[in-house]
């Protein structure tokens, strides 16, 4: 009888651990928030987009998304069903879209007004008694994928027209365009000549009537007036190389500091290293009459090298010299 109770005990300890257990999860994944139902239809795809995603309206979350399914009304479409918060100001000028989430590519749906349409601020209803719809928009990233093609078929073109352009033909006409312009150069430079000659004509000989020489002059001009535009971009041009040269730690400023530098180097040689070059070579030399003194020394009485520098005794036949007495 012992034995039942405690079984029964456990049994109920059991129980009402599992009780609490289910409670504190429905506490925790309880939602206490009003919201309301509303659909989006959309025919693009809807890739990243699961359910129980973020809802935000303009960046604020106020919703989830419910259920992802197809159109029952329009034929494929793709029906996404959200629950927004009764607060969020969702009007007849609101509009989704689907955003992304950095790299991971997990989509949640952004709710925004449109402010030129005129139901901003006016609740949005459904006459059908079904969930209001929102108009669901193409993202960033659609409307890139719908535009790419746009874009491909636009450089495409560009591409043949560059090829027709640069053609062999046009090639042709591009070269005999720039052969004439140097015949009507060369034209010019005759005229001028010829002008110059009729100036130069004595008293009484024919010379061309006043319109054509203003005619010839005037081509003239325009082509002085050409060749002074020329010179002025050609001045211009060599005006900022000088510029750039002469710029602050340009070509001017590294070699003058180039040149500082040596002159340092330079005046560090004469104010140092040849002093003591000088010194040495001193040393060397009184290290070498030393030597010499030496060697003389030692030629004329090479017995210092055992008996020193001081006097040495006589030996047999020198002056001074005593024989040694004789051992008894």
């Amino acid at each position: 009888m012992e034995n039942k109770a405690h079984a029964l005990a456990a049994g109920a300890f059991v129980v009402l651990v599992t009780a609490l257990l289910l409670s504190l999860g429905w506490w925790l994944s309880r939602d206490g928030a009003v919201r309301r139902a509303y659909e989006l239809s959309s025919a693009d795809a809807v890739t990243g987009l699961q359910p129980q995603a973020a809802v935000r309206y303009k960046g604020v979350p106020v919703g989830k998304v419910t259920d992802i399914s197809f159109d029952p009304k329009v034929s494929g479409n793709v029906l996404v069903r959200i629950a927004v918060d009764t607060s969020a100001p969702v009007s007849q000028a609101t509009f989704a879209t689907l955003g992304y989430q950095g790299v991971t590519g997990i989509a949640h749906v952004q709710l925004d007004d449109d402010k030129d349409v005129p139901g901003l601020g006016k609740p949005l209803e459904s006459a059908d008694g079904e969930p209001p719809r929102i108009p669901l928009r193409p993202s960033l990233v659609g409307r890139l994928a719908e535009q790419g093609a746009a874009l491909l078929v636009q450089v495409e073109a560009a591409t043949k027209n560059v090829n027709r352009l640069l053609s062999p033909e046009n090639q042709k006409i591009l070269m005999d365009a720039l052969h004439n312009t140097g015949e009507a150069a060369a034209g010019i430079r005759q005229l001028s000549g010829d002008l110059r000659a009729v100036m130069a004509t004595p008293a009484g000989v024919p010379k061309i009537s006043v319109p054509e020489v203003m005619g010839a002059a005037r081509e003239t001009l325009q082509s002085i007036q050409a060749t002074s535009q020329e010179t002025r971009k050609t001045v211009a041009e060599a005006g900022k190389a000088v510029q750039r040269i002469t710029e602050k730690d340009g070509p001017i400023d590294r070699l003058a500091a180039g040149a500082d530098a040596l002159a340092q180097g330079a005046n560090t040689l004469n104010d140092s290293t040849l002093p003591r070059v000088n010194s040495l070579s001193d040393e060397a030399a009184r290290s070498a009459r030393r030597l010499g003194r030496t060697a003389s020394h030692l030629d004329e009485n090479p017995q210092s090298l055992l008996y020193g520098n001081g006097p040495v005794a006589p030996g047999p036949g020198e002056p001074g010299f005593a024989p040694p007495a004789v051992a008894r």
